[in-house]
């Protein structure tokens, strides 16, 4: 009984909302935290996964021999690979995409490549504003890789003292 004489009172008090204003206010004059975002940057973890590259030898050869592992363990099917022999005898990619709008970015498909062709790396800052700007072909992925090797090395190096 005495129960619901407390619950009666506390719903005609308006209880909850009174509570509720009393949390927003004590948040309401503490410091902020918002970040500025093009200015500054948060930090991000060394695990993070963006925009994927294709990585180059330091001949300028693509290292990608289209061994097909990174398509077969893609659990999206977001990886598309087409391949033929050169004219050396070795194989390479005539096709390779990625669709980011299927990818999940596992980081299977790095982890799966046997020369650390195809790597994942710490850039998020890209956008597509038409269609068809999801699919990343082969040059693009190429020019992803040359514009930040350095970066991608001296990460890929930092990974391997944690493997």
């Amino acid at each position: 009984m005495m129960q619901r004489l407390i619950q009666f009172i506390k719903t005609f008090s308006l209880w909850e909302l009174v509570s509720g204003l009393k949390l927003t206010g004590r948040y309401l004059f503490s410091r902020k935290i918002t970040v500025q975002y093009p200015e500054e940057k948060t930090p991000t973890s060394p695990r993070f996964r963006g925009i994927h590259a294709l990585r180059r030898y330091p001949n300028g050869e693509e290292r990608c021999i289209a061994c097909k592992l990174c398509e077969a363990v893609c659990p999206a099917l977001a990886i598309t690979i087409e391949a033929e022999p050169r004219f050396d005898g070795s194989r390479r990619t005539t096709l390779y995409e990625i669709d980011l709008f299927k990818c999940v970015y596992c980081g299977f498909c790095e982890e799966s490549c046997p020369v650390d062709s195809i790597v994942l790396t710490r850039f998020h800052d890209y956008h597509m504003e038409h269609r068809g700007e999801n699919i990343l072909t082969k040059e693009k992925l190429l020019a992803i890789g040359d514009r930040y090797e350095t970066e991608i090395a001296a990460d890929r190096a930092t990974d391997a003292r944690y493997r």
